[in-house]
């Protein structure tokens, strides 16, 4: 079964959401502190952390970088706010959704079990939990020195694998399917299925920005994704 690692540091709300996953088939592991949570994490990974934004010691956005940084575990971030500024913050981290306090411990958990699928980790308590079935995609894709295996999620650029989260796999192979042709950001909003009002059109240009890192694309010249000024994005067409 999938295990979730959750890390608040008021023991209520870790107790609160342990029971609700526990109840829905999780495996769950808890941590009070940025420090534990990572200890925790490196020790056996989980297949998603849910991560409060306010820690002793380290601020959550910190330890979702850290995270971020060595694997694309999906994560869930709580935050006692719900400004602009903190979900671009957010963003930045490598969060994958986030929830403001005081939750619904039901949702909370429709949440889990959306991200899960996202990011291919869904395991059998989510194949039956009465989800949408899975979207049939095209076959593995190629753009120069780009492969796409959709069915595998992988992704490798000259032969080596490139790590990216559920979000940014979602955004590549849309518009890698479809070489040339630019795509707006209100269009890659609605390719990356989540909760909008999180994932807004801002965000769209952080993930194309951590995508072209990672795909180590030059912004001067890009090697594949374009920037169409005014416009959106697309991935360059490879004349054969």
């Amino acid at each position: 079964m999938p295990t979730v690692l959750v890390v608040d540091d008021e023991a209520n709300i870790r107790e609160l959401v342990s029971l609700y996953l526990a109840a829905a088939g999780y495996s769950v592991a808890t941590a009070s502190n940025g420090a534990e949570a990572l200890e925790r994490f490196r020790a056996g990974p989980p297949d998603l952390v849910i991560l409060d934004i306010m820690l002793p010691g380290a601020h959550g956005s910190e330890v979702c970088a850290a995270i971020r940084a060595e694997s694309d575990v999906p994560v869930i971030m709580l935050t006692a706010r719900a400004a602009d500024l903190d979900k671009v913050v957010l963003l930045e981290a490598g969060a994958d959704d986030y929830v403001v306090k005081p939750f619904s411990p039901p949702e909370l958990v429709a949440r889990v079990r959306a991200v899960l699928r996202r990011s291919g980790r869904a395991g059998p308590t989510d194949s039956l939990a009465g989800g949408p079935p899975p979207v049939t995609r095209p076959g593995d894709l190629r753009v120069g020195a780009l492969a796409i295996s959709p069915e595998a999620r992988e992704v490798t650029v000259d032969g080596k694998s490139v790590l990216l989260t559920a979000r940014e796999f979602d955004l590549l192979l849309a518009m890698a399917a479809s070489p040339g042709v630019v795509f707006s950001r209100r269009q890659l909003l609605e390719v990356a299925t989540g909760f909008d009002d999180f994932f807004h059109e801002r965000g769209i240009d952080v993930h194309i920005r951590h995508l072209r890192e990672k795909l180590g694309d030059e912004a001067a010249e890009p090697r594949f994704i374009e920037t169409v000024r005014g416009v959106g994005y697309r991935v360059r067409k490879v004349e054969r």
